[in-house]
């Protein structure tokens, strides 16, 4: 039986056709919150780090960890293994560009309607003004960029080659839509075939060679064929022989596997460098200090050692990297500007109980040793700091980190 993806844009009335063809022809809704649910079960991601794999805010750690690709690469699975075990599904919203183009019986729907129609839709159901919902609806669509743009699917989310059927809604009614959808579902073009049938064991195995990859620390597309497995590496890589031999390594086992290709993908000279992330290595650590020269500094040689870092100048700065990113380890300064590490700290306990916040200070005083542990403090360190000493206090909190996450 035929599936179908719809991909709407906002104030387009997309949901109003989903429901229309879900009543019309009892195919079984899969949205992207479903999605999640499944792949949380596949991966060490919890559902609200999987979830941010569609935003296109991007982790300031995400160099050192891949978790946005992790996320893709979970998504990617938890849905390849649900198409290849269920039929007559309609997947609605993000997930339905997961899906590649040689499944000939998932029809690809795109519901899009012009800029005006699409204001005038947000400022009535909203109240906004003009100038209000002009501004949301390019928020809303630079999300939609982001999300084809990191699949390599281009950065027009409504390009018609991404679908086998686009519907202009500010000419199209609700009824109309789902009538088009309809009729097209029930064509030959759509029905389920052996080449469309073999795309959907590529899919599954493709998916489930970047999941293992994703678990190794690499951050490599995968695509499959026949057993053919070509896995193609976007970033520029300083020893690419020694890489597409570990790769292969990792792949060759995989059940299915007959033969692995690595190949360089059109972004490969980029400026950044290809990284394996190391699971053992301390990668989230937030740095803040006011002596701008002697942090930047400290990230620099951490991110020598291979551990991922970012620097904060001040405590307000350092509490809103916290608030909206998942810092594992805080190496914290006391005298700041502003509000001091102190403070940070007590906030940051409340905020995120589970970040371990190393002190580093040049002027702290016994008595703030003393505070500094009563808040939870994990260490308290004078600089100037043995770099050693450090980085052993780092993986020490790094691993009490993770071991609170696996207990819980």
């Amino acid at each position: 039986m035929t599936s179908l993806t719809i991909f709407s844009g906002d104030f387009c009335r997309g949901s109003s056709v989903v429901k229309e063809v879900l009543d019309r022809t009892g195919l079984k809704l899969v949205t992207d919150q479903d999605l999640v649910a499944r792949a949380a079960t596949l991966s060490d991601l919890g559902s609200d780090r999987l979830e941010r794999a569609f935003s296109p805010r991007t982790s300031v750690f995400d160099r050192f960890t891949h978790e946005k690709g992790r996320a893709i690469a979970s998504l990617r699975l938890a849905l390849a293994e649900l198409v290849s075990a269920e039929s007559g599904l309609l997947l609605a919203g993000y997930l339905g560009h997961l899906v590649p183009r040689e499944i000939t019986h998932v029809m690809k729907v795109c519901l899009i309607a012009d800029l005006k129609f699409r204001v005038q839709t947000a400022m009535d159901e909203q109240g906004l003004s003009e100038k209000a919902a002009t501004r949301l609806l390019a928020e809303l669509d630079e999300e939609r960029r982001h999300w084809v743009k990191s699949l390599h699917l281009g950065d027009d989310p409504w390009a018609a080659e991404l679908y086998d059927m686009v519907i202009p809604m500010a000419t199209t009614g609700v009824p109309e839509a789902a009538t088009l959808i309809g009729e097209y579902l029930g064509k030959e073009a759509v029905a389920p075939d052996r080449a469309s049938r073999q795309a959907v064991a590529d899919f599954k195995l493709a998916a489930q060679v970047a999941m293992v990859l994703a678990r190794e620390g690499h951050e490599v597309e995968a695509a499959a064929r026949g057993g053919v497995v070509t896995l193609i590496v976007h970033k520029h890589v300083l020893l690419f022989n020694r890489l597409a031999e570990e790769l292969r390594e990792i792949v060759g086992p995989i059940p299915g596997v007959s033969e692995v290709l690595v190949e360089v993908g059109k972004e490969f000279h980029r400026a950044d460098i290809y990284r394996k992330h190391d699971f053992d290595i301390p990668s989230k650590v937030l740095l803040v200090d006011d002596e701008r020269e002697f942090v930047k500094t400290l990230s620099e040689r951490l991110i020598l050692r291979d551990m991922g870092s970012a620097v904060a100048y001040d405590g307000q700065s350092a509490l809103e990297i916290i608030a909206a990113d998942d810092p594992e380890v805080l190496v914290l300064d006391l005298k700041m500007p502003g509000i001091d590490g102190i403070e940070v700290l007590r906030r940051v306990k409340k905020l995120r109980p589970g970040v371990e916040v190393i002190i580093l200070t040049g002027h702290g005083t016994e008595e703030d040793r003393k505070v500094c542990m009563e808040l939870g403090a994990f260490a308290y360190l004078q600089k100037p700091v043995d770099i050693d000493l450090l980085i052993a206090k780092l993986r020490e909190a790094h691993n009490r980190v993770r071991q609170s996450r696996r207990s819980s």
